[in-house]
Protein backbone atom coordinates (compact mmCIF):
# COMPACT_ATOMS: atom_id res chain seq x y z
CA UNK A 1 0.00 0.00 0.00
CA UNK A 2 1.59 3.48 -0.88
CA UNK A 3 1.91 5.77 1.77
CA UNK A 4 0.29 8.72 0.26
CA UNK A 5 -3.22 6.43 -0.09
CA UNK A 6 -3.10 5.03 3.48
CA UNK A 7 -2.57 9.05 4.91
CA UNK A 8 -5.43 10.21 2.53
CA UNK A 9 -7.67 7.16 4.54
CA UNK A 10 -6.19 7.77 7.37
CA UNK A 11 -7.38 11.74 7.31
CA UNK A 12 -10.93 11.07 5.65
CA UNK A 13 -12.08 8.86 8.27
CA UNK A 14 -10.11 10.21 11.27
CA UNK A 15 -13.07 12.06 12.90
CA UNK A 16 -16.12 9.88 12.00
CA UNK A 17 -16.74 7.99 15.21
CA UNK A 18 -19.36 5.58 13.82
CA UNK A 19 -18.87 3.24 10.75
CA UNK A 20 -21.64 1.06 8.89
CA UNK A 21 -19.63 -2.88 8.75
CA UNK A 22 -21.32 -4.83 6.00
CA UNK A 23 -21.60 -8.53 6.20
CA UNK A 24 -22.71 -11.53 4.37
CA UNK A 25 -25.65 -13.52 5.94
CA UNK A 26 -27.84 -15.94 4.71
CA UNK A 27 -30.74 -13.38 3.87
CA UNK A 28 -27.75 -10.95 1.42
CA UNK A 29 -26.18 -8.17 2.84
CA UNK A 30 -26.46 -6.50 6.57
CA UNK A 31 -25.16 -3.64 7.54
CA UNK A 32 -24.75 -2.11 10.99
CA UNK A 33 -23.32 1.03 12.95
CA UNK A 34 -19.78 -0.19 14.68
CA UNK A 35 -17.98 2.27 17.27
CA UNK A 36 -14.88 3.28 15.29
CA UNK A 37 -11.93 2.75 16.96
CA UNK A 38 -9.53 5.73 18.03
CA UNK A 39 -6.22 4.16 16.56
CA UNK A 40 -4.36 5.52 13.24
CA UNK A 41 -5.18 3.70 10.28
CA UNK A 42 -2.36 1.63 9.24
CA UNK A 43 -4.44 -0.56 6.50
CA UNK A 44 -6.18 -2.40 8.87
CA UNK A 45 -9.70 -1.39 10.74
CA UNK A 46 -10.77 -2.54 14.40
CA UNK A 47 -14.05 -3.17 15.72
CA UNK A 48 -15.07 -4.68 19.06
CA UNK A 49 -18.24 -7.22 19.10
CA UNK A 50 -19.51 -10.30 21.01
CA UNK A 51 -19.59 -13.62 19.82
CA UNK A 52 -23.30 -13.87 20.26
CA UNK A 53 -23.69 -11.93 17.53
CA UNK A 54 -25.22 -12.46 13.94
CA UNK A 55 -21.95 -10.40 12.61
CA UNK A 56 -19.19 -13.55 14.19
CA UNK A 57 -21.36 -16.02 12.67
CA UNK A 58 -21.53 -14.02 9.02
CA UNK A 59 -18.29 -13.57 8.72
CA UNK A 60 -16.65 -16.84 9.80
CA UNK A 61 -18.56 -18.35 6.91
CA UNK A 62 -18.26 -15.03 4.76
CA UNK A 63 -14.82 -12.80 5.42
CA UNK A 64 -15.84 -10.48 2.15
CA UNK A 65 -16.95 -6.94 3.84
CA UNK A 66 -17.60 -3.62 3.54
CA UNK A 67 -16.86 -0.61 6.07
CA UNK A 68 -18.72 2.66 5.28
CA UNK A 69 -17.69 5.87 6.79
CA UNK A 70 -19.86 9.34 6.51
CA UNK A 71 -18.38 12.61 7.70
CA UNK A 72 -16.68 15.62 5.71
CA UNK A 73 -16.40 13.53 3.12
CA UNK A 74 -18.12 9.06 2.30
CA UNK A 75 -15.60 6.79 1.94
CA UNK A 76 -16.23 3.56 1.36
CA UNK A 77 -13.91 0.20 2.53
CA UNK A 78 -13.99 -2.63 0.62
CA UNK A 79 -11.98 -5.50 2.69
CA UNK A 80 -11.44 -8.86 4.39
CA UNK A 81 -12.58 -9.79 7.74
CA UNK A 82 -11.07 -11.76 10.39
CA UNK A 83 -11.84 -12.59 13.86
CA UNK A 84 -9.23 -11.80 16.66
CA UNK A 85 -9.00 -13.15 20.07
CA UNK A 86 -5.60 -11.84 21.52
CA UNK A 87 -5.72 -10.79 24.52
CA UNK A 88 -3.65 -8.16 24.38
CA UNK A 89 -4.42 -6.65 21.51
CA UNK A 90 -7.73 -6.66 23.45
CA UNK A 91 -6.34 -4.54 25.97
CA UNK A 92 -4.58 -1.94 23.96
CA UNK A 93 -7.77 -1.49 22.38
CA UNK A 94 -10.05 -1.02 24.67
CA UNK A 95 -11.59 1.98 26.26
CA UNK A 96 -14.06 2.95 29.65
CA UNK A 97 -16.94 3.63 26.44
CA UNK A 98 -16.62 0.07 25.55
CA UNK A 99 -17.65 -0.87 29.10
CA UNK A 100 -20.50 0.94 28.99
CA UNK A 101 -21.97 0.51 25.10
CA UNK A 102 -20.99 -3.55 26.10
CA UNK A 103 -21.89 -3.34 29.73
CA UNK A 104 -18.54 -5.75 30.44
CA UNK A 105 -14.72 -5.48 30.14
CA UNK A 106 -12.33 -6.50 27.92
CA UNK A 107 -11.56 -9.90 29.19
CA UNK A 108 -14.63 -11.10 28.72
CA UNK A 109 -14.04 -14.22 26.84
CA UNK A 110 -17.33 -13.93 24.46
CA UNK A 111 -15.83 -9.79 23.43
CA UNK A 112 -13.77 -10.36 20.03
CA UNK A 113 -11.80 -7.83 18.02
CA UNK A 114 -13.44 -7.80 14.27
CA UNK A 115 -9.71 -6.57 12.08
CA UNK A 116 -10.08 -5.77 7.96
CA UNK A 117 -7.94 -5.60 6.09
CA UNK A 118 -8.54 -2.86 3.34
CA UNK A 119 -8.23 -4.08 0.25
CA UNK A 120 -9.62 -1.40 -1.69
CA UNK A 121 -11.38 2.07 -0.68
CA UNK A 122 -13.48 5.05 -2.30
CA UNK A 123 -14.36 8.31 -1.30
CA UNK A 124 -16.55 11.09 -2.53
CA UNK A 125 -15.45 14.75 -1.29
CA UNK A 126 -17.74 17.93 -1.27
CA UNK A 127 -18.36 18.35 -5.42
CA UNK A 128 -19.02 15.60 -7.94
CA UNK A 129 -15.75 13.69 -8.13
CA UNK A 130 -15.74 10.19 -7.51
CA UNK A 131 -12.23 8.88 -5.85
CA UNK A 132 -10.87 4.89 -5.72
CA UNK A 133 -7.72 4.39 -3.86
CA UNK A 134 -6.02 1.40 -4.81
CA UNK A 135 -4.91 -0.36 -1.99
CA UNK A 136 -4.01 -3.83 -3.33
CA UNK A 137 -1.80 -5.77 -0.91
CA UNK A 138 0.71 -7.38 -2.42
CA UNK A 139 0.33 -10.28 0.28
CA UNK A 140 -3.49 -10.63 -0.58
CA UNK A 141 -3.81 -10.20 -4.54
CA UNK A 142 0.16 -10.54 -5.69
CA UNK A 143 -0.24 -7.39 -7.92
CA UNK A 144 0.62 -3.97 -7.15
CA UNK A 145 -1.46 -0.82 -7.61
CA UNK A 146 -0.06 0.00 -10.96
CA UNK A 147 -0.95 -3.82 -12.66
CA UNK A 148 -4.42 -3.63 -10.18
CA UNK A 149 -5.94 -1.04 -12.62
CA UNK A 150 -8.63 0.44 -10.06
CA UNK A 151 -6.73 3.74 -9.15
CA UNK A 152 -8.80 6.37 -11.10
CA UNK A 153 -10.88 9.29 -10.57
CA UNK A 154 -13.55 9.35 -12.37
CA UNK A 155 -15.66 13.01 -13.68
CA UNK A 156 -19.65 12.60 -12.81
CA UNK A 157 -22.16 14.08 -14.73
CA UNK A 158 -23.60 16.78 -12.72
Amino acid sequence: MKQEEMETLRDLIKDVDTAMLTTVSDEGLVSRPMKTQEVEFDGDLWFFTKKETDKYKEILHNKDVNVAYAGKSYVSVRGRAEIVEDMAKKKELWSKGYEKIMQTTYDDPDVILIKVKAEAAEYWESGSLVKNIAFMYKRMTGKDTESAEINETLELDK
